[in-house]
């Protein structure tokens, strides 16, 4: 159930009404008050602003139950959450004032023209002299967000900015959203391409699947910058951070547990990718149609891909039927696809991350009592599995040692990196993963990009922190 803040302003006619009248309202139609504020006082009418929070699908009751009540005019409504977003939640700000002549002539012209030729006799150096050093595409093209699907590029910019703000607070790193108005796969590969120039890395994020894949391996090809596709690889290492956290609370290790990942899409796919790379020796891909079985045939390539992997299991069948036996389950799909009874056919000490968003896969109340480790995609459960612990550490360490691309060992770094801010002190069954506000998360993956990309020959700079592991 998700819950919202509104802000109501009344005017009481105190004749007719009381506040107490007005809080038991409220709370009738499923509403709390959380705070409340005198905007205009008075013996006769009184005007007050009432926060009010409530269950989004109850929202409209507590007003209308307001609306219905003699002596109350309801001035204005207003969501908190859309207030948030009035104008926008980011801006460019520069990084110098301009005061005078002088310092117009250094920042633009005449004086910029000499910068401008030192870029065009030496290319790199871009990224001492703009922006580029420091600044990060969001692109999308609203095909995949977040829980909503296809909502276009125009819906899909607030998502965009909030991912900016991320960026900037947690790790300095200067985002800006690019919402493409295609679907068009060439053209998307060919517009990030064109814009390239001025950015040191591209995030793309919430494209549908399976144009992602070709999107991203085109682009990681054709440009000498980083690219990332959040949903893919941003949420594979964090299920595999969680994973490893997981594995010592039960004692098991990666080579012998045996996984089933529901819902192979983009993130299904790198999760399984990821697993592989990790050292999991026995998986089964499950999604509607199926297991992804070893040796099968399959139209969508990176399935085609998977069923090629030694490490997968060759026993087809739904998830109900394979799901006997596992230690782990991890979920990318949609909410209430596995039951009690399912989880109950599970090997002992089971590991289930049901990360479906907004409904998990299993009912939470359902699973914790059936389970040794519980996670989800979650804010109001324990482990939550939230990309946010990714994106802003690597690009910061990608950009700091301007590497090439972002390669498999760079993203395993990065998983082992998040998994050890979690001290073996603190490590338990409801903490098996770091909050995002903690702070050692970004320095942590930041350290261990830059020293897998050192040591994999993809930095192209040795920042001045880490050249003594030279």
């Amino acid at each position: 159930m998700a819950f919202n803040s509104i802000i109501l302003r009344l005017e009481l006619n105190h004749t007719l009404v009381t506040f107490g009248q007005v809080a038991s309202a409220v709370s009738d139609a499923g509403g709390d008050i959380v705070s409340i504020d005198v905007i205009r006082p008075g013996s006769d009418n009184s005007v007050r602003d009432i926060t009010v929070q409530v269950a989004d699908e109850r929202e409209k009751l507590v007003v209308d139950s307001l609306r219905a009540m003699p002596g109350i005019h309801i001035i204005n409504v207003s969501d908190r959450t859309f207030l948030a977003h009035l104008g926008g939640k980011i801006s460019i700000q520069p990084s110098m004032p301009i005061r005078n002549r002088d310092d117009l002539s250094r920042v633009y012209t005449p004086g910029v023209a000499r910068v401008s030729m030192a870029i065009h006799e030496n290319i790199d150096k871009a990224y001492s002299l703009t922006i580029k050093r420091n600044t990060v595409a969001v692109v999308t093209d609203g095909t995949a967000v977040l829980g909503l699907g296809d909502i276009g590029p125009h819906a899909a910019a607030p998502v965009m900015e909030g991912k900016a703000m991320l960026f900037k607070q947690l790790a300095e790193v200067d985002a800006f959203p690019i919402c493409l108005d295609t679907k068009d796969t060439e053209e998307i590969i060919r517009t990030i391409k064109a814009i390239s120039p001025i950015f040191g890395g591209i995030n793309l994020e919430d494209i549908s699947s399976p144009r992602c894949f070709e999107i991203e391996d085109r682009l990681a090809g054709e440009l000498d910058i980083p690219i990332f596709h959040d949903d893919q690889h941003g949420t594979a290492i964090v299920v595999v951070a969680g994973l490893i956290n997981a594995l010592k609370v039960t004692g098991k290790s990666m080579e012998n547990i045996r996984v089933v990942v529901n819902g192979i899409g983009a993130a299904g796919v790198s999760i399984c990718k990821m697993l592989l790379a990790s050292g999991v020796q026995h998986l089964t891909p499950v999604d509607r149609e199926g297991a992804i079985i070893r040796g099968g045939t399959y139209t969508h390539p990176m399935w085609q891909w998977l069923a090629s992997q030694p490490q997968l299991e060759d026993k087809p069948g739904s998830l109900h039927e394979v799901i006997a036996g596992a230690d782990v389950f991890i979920g990318v799909s949609r909410g209430n696809v596995l039951g009690a009874e399912d989880v109950q056919l599970m090997a002992p000490d089971r590991i289930v991350f049901a990360m479906a968003n907004p409904e998990p896969e299993i009912d939470p109340e359902v699973a914790l009592p059936l389970v040794n480790v519980f996670a989800t995609g979650r804010s109001d459960y324990p482990n939550q599995i939230n990309n946010v612990l990714v994106f802003p550490g690597l690009f910061r360490g990608v950009l700091d040692c301007r590497a090439k691309v972002i390669n498999e060992q760079i993203k395993l770094a990065a998983a082992h990196a998040i998994a050890a801010v979690v001290s073996s002190s603190e490590l338990n069954e409801q903490y098996i993963i770091p909050s995002i506000f903690n702070e050692k998360v970004v320095k942590n993956v930041r350290r261990a990009v830059i020293e897998a990309a050192m040591r994999t020959g993809v930095a192209r700079r040795i920042p001045p922190d880490m050249r003594s592991l030279d």
